[in-house]
């Protein structure tokens, strides 16, 4: 069974001028997070902005991703709808493409009880027969999956990890105490360093679209090496990005660093409006902040 272990990240999608998915340049996106050593890419979830696209835009997407990847590193495909039957026809369209997992979301706006949204879940299992990675974000989707959800659809051999982006430490000891056959995935940045001391292998980030071996030096040395103390440096360096993308504009912010790290990957969809020029400034030191701390700690560590 697949195992999530490492950095995935949430793919932004890219837009030509007229507004339309860029296929080029989103290959590039791709090839350049296989090149810096992520573990995973996931299509279709929030940072992807999927709730802005069409269901034809969804697949071509999911299918443009497994051919850019091949078999270079994990794709796991997004099923996020508020309908049950579109969430089973996306979880069914990863399986064509032979996608590597699935991730099974709360239905949003809906507003299911905990039995209704594991009904949903192992609906959508049934129909893709994939690992699944669970995720949580009651933010976004008005309920939260809690014990007696997770006592459901741990019950499928299917379910084998969750992003955890509740926000609520609560749910992480949940989980890590009584669903211990749910592998923990940080779904919440600033709660990196907990999520790892409670035996999380995996973090789900948006910021390692644009500066990926920062995140994943984190990944290593908390996991890999069991170093907490050079963990907590480079959390600490790591800190004014997760706390400017904490603000709000999230999804904007991510495609800005992108555009910093030399991506032409358009704006985000309308509502979403871009950074003003005073967010931008703010972002740009941030992330040159953010590189020079963490290469100094990394540097500092391998000298030792």
């Amino acid at each position: 069974m697949f195992k999530f272990e490492g950095i995935y990240t949430p793919a932004v999608t890219t837009y030509a001028a007229d507004g339309s998915i860029d296929k080029k340049r989103f290959a590039e996106v791709l090839e350049s997070l296989i090149e810096a050593g992520v573990h995973g890419i996931i299509i279709g979830g929030s940072t992807g902005e999927y709730y802005s696209q069409s269901a034809e835009e969804r697949r071509f997407l999911a299918q443009a991703a497994r051919d850019i990847i091949g078999q270079r590193t994990a794709l796991i495909i997004g099923t996020g709808a508020t309908r049950t039957e579109d969430a089973v026809e996306y979880a069914q369209h990863a399986r064509e493409i032979k996608a590597d997992a699935i991730l099974v979301t709360s239905p949003p706006y809906a507003l299911p009880d905990s039995l209704e949204n594991a009904h949903h879940a192992l609906t959508v299992d049934k129909a893709a027969g994939l690992p699944i990675m669970l995720y949580n974000y009651p933010g976004r989707m008005g309920v939260s999956m809690d014990q007696l959800y997770f006592s459901q659809v741990s019950q499928s051999s299917n379910v084998v990890a969750i992003k955890e982006s509740s926000g609520d430490v609560n749910n992480l000891h949940l989980l890590a105490n009584h669903f211990p056959d749910i592998a923990l995935s940080c779904g919440w940045d600033d709660m990196a360093l907990e999520f790892f001391a409670w035996g999380a292998r995996s973090w789900v980030c948006a910021g390692s679209n644009f500066i990926p071996h920062e995140h994943i030096a984190l990944y290593e040395a908390c996991v890999k090496e069991k170093d907490f103390d050079k963990g907590r440096k480079i959390m600490t360096a790591l800190m004014p990005l997760m706390n400017f993308l904490d603000q709000g504009k999230f999804v904007q912010s991510i495609k800005y660093g992108c555009e910093l790290a030399g991506f032409n990957v358009g704006p985000a969809r309308s509502p979403l409006l871009p950074l003003n020029e005073e967010q931008q400034q703010q972002l740009r030191d941030i992330i040159a902040t953010v590189k020079r701390d963490v290469a100094a700690i990394t540097r500092v560590s391998e000298a030792l």
